[in-house]
């Protein structure tokens, strides 16, 4: 699933790709990744509409243009994609827009799961998003306190709840608790002080490796590198690492370098 970092990747694909430049042809071959508009509409309403700079919000990119707002959520299986409008359009291709330069941008999602919104004022994009918390990626010390302080559930399930901390999905959370060195069932308002402070620093370090490679590193010194394995050991110490549900996705975690508070 995309998290932070690839949706960092896409605003930076929209931005080179489309910033600046005019729509000439929206085009929509799947009108089941459509939310709240139809395909009619969005060919109308985007024709002849310059993008300007796509912001982010955790999992969600913000596409404004002279006129309405595109808003795309990307799924389990989203992406964009720039190319030369000459180009054959991608298997799994469901919306293009054809620029004025030439380029087309694409959004491709094989399993359909969210996809795209228009948004016609910044109420719009507000009520689209919902209820989402700060964005991971500018998330305090401070910020970080507050959002734990008086949570009872498990740090892995309140990390990945985007309406606490947007941004944090399944591979992240993991990763960043391996490399706080907590347990992801440990209840968030029992942490001690100076956890709080080593969950923090590895919220910040997960997150810059992350955005610089676009997307959540499988590098053998990372835990998100041994998930597939069959008989995964942990990078650190070398012991079995340990799967298990928390929050209705499966978790990965090392059961000697990761205290569980017992």
């Amino acid at each position: 699933m995309p998290e932070l970092p690839d949706v960092e990747g896409f605003r930076r694909t929209l931005a080179s790709c489309a910033q600046g430049h005019r729509v000439e042809r929206a085009e929509v071959a799947d009108a089941g990744v459509l939310h709240g508009v139809t395909a009619r509409r969005l060919k109308r309403d985007l024709k002849g509409r310059r993008f300007a700079a796509p912001r982010r919000h955790g999992k969600w990119l913000i596409a404004p243009t002279d006129g309405p707002t595109v808003v795309v959520h990307f799924g389990m299986t989203g992406r964009l994609v720039c190319g030369a409008e000459s180009e054959p359009a991608g298997r799994f291709e469901r919306v293009a827009f054809d620029l004025d330069d030439g380029h087309r941008l694409g959004y491709e999602d094989q399993r359909k799961l969210q996809g795209i919104w228009l948004a016609a004022t910044d109420a719009d994009v507000d009520r689209i998003l919902g209820d989402q918390g700060p964005d991971a990626l500018s998330l305090s010390r401070a910020d970080l306190d507050r959002l734990l302080a008086g949570r009872r559930g498990r740090v892995k399930a309140t990390l990945t709840d985007q309406t606490v901390i947007a941004g944090l999905g399944n591979l992240l959370g993991d990763e960043i608790l391996w490399r706080a060195r907590i347990h992801p069932r440990r209840p968030a308002n029992a942490l001690a002080d100076d956890e709080r402070e080593r969950l923090h620093t590895a919220i910040r370090e997960v997150l810059r490796a992350s955005v610089r490679a676009e997307r959540v590193p499988d590098d053998p010194d990372w835990l998100t590198g041994q998930r597939d394995d069959p008989d995964p050991h942990c990078p650190r110490c070398g012991h079995p690492l340990r799967r298990g549900r928390i929050a209705g996705r499966t978790s990965l975690w090392c059961p000697h370098c990761q205290w569980d508070g017992d």
